[in-house]
This record gives structure tokens, C-alpha cells and sequence, in this order.
């Protein structure tokens, strides 16, 4: 008989709680452990980390919860505000704000394919951010 302690193997135990098992049993725990560490390394080894959501919304959906209808709405009105607020805008600022927060181009890859130095998206989309927050805080 071998005795383990089931705080290592459960984690709802908080305190120390040993108990007498087979040999068998305690074998298996201990063939688990290293398998799970086995799948642990080779996963970090081969950066094999994955996810269950495959834009079906599988792994969103069981995640989050759904939102109620209020919730809905509330968002719907403020992304309606938001492209509001983005038209409000000149025109290579709303593009430049768009392509990077939207289309999640860097800003070195906007700034390459307009032609320009990197410095003037940068502060071009500073400059638009600044002014989407004065039109939104007005429109409130």
C-alpha cells in the first residue's frame, strides 16, 4: 500500500489530506503526472498551443454569456456614434485611424503604402484620436 496525499491531485482540497491506495492506483496517478507533464513540454517545444474557436463562435459562446437585448442596443447606438464621430473626421485621418485599429495595419505598414515617413502616421492618427475624443465627450 502506498500512500498519497490528494491535495496534489485535487485542487479543491486546501489542506494536506493522505490517504491509502494500491500500489495500482498510486502507479496511475503517477503515470499521469508524467504524461501531463510529457504533453506540457512538447507543447511548449513546439508552440503547439491551440484553440477550439474556429470563427463559428464555439469557444466565444462558451466563454461569454449573451447579452441582453439593453445590452445590445447600448452597443449598437455607440458604434453608430463611433463611425459618426470617424466621418466627422478629415479624410487621411479617419483612413489612417481606420486601417489601424479596424484593419490592425501597423503603422510602418500604412506608412509604406502611402508613401509617407512613419512619423506622420503616427501623428496623424494622435491628432485624429484627440479629435474623435472632443467629438464623442460633445456628443454626449
Amino acid at each position: 500500500m502506498a500512500i498519497i496525499n490528494l491535495r496534489d491531485y485535487y485542487p479543491f482540497y486546501t489542506s494536506d489530506c493522505f490517504m491509502e491506495v494500491s500500489e495500482e492506483v498510486a502507479e496511475m496517478f503517477k503515470e499521469f503526472d508524467r504524461k501531463e507533464a510529457a504533453y506540457r513540454l512538447r507543447t511548449y517545444r513546439h508552440k503547439a498551443y491551440y484553440s477550439l474557436d474556429r470563427d463559428d463562435g464555439l469557444e466565444h459562446e462558451a466563454v461569454f454569456v449573451a447579452l441582453s437585448p439593453h445590452e445590445l442596443y447600448e452597443r449598437k447606438v455607440t458604434m453608430q456614434e463611433l463611425h459618426a464621430a470617424i466621418a466627422n473626421l478629415p479624410d487621411k485621418q479617419a483612413k489612417r485611424i481606420y486601417a489601424h485599429f479596424i484593419l490592425g495595419m501597423t503603422k510602418q505598414d500604412i506608412a509604406q503604402a502611402e508613401g509617407v515617413h512613419e512619423k506622420v502616421v503616427r501623428v496623424a492618427i494622435e491628432r485624429g484620436l484627440r479629435r474623435l475624443e472632443k467629438i464623442l465627450k460633445n456628443s454626449l
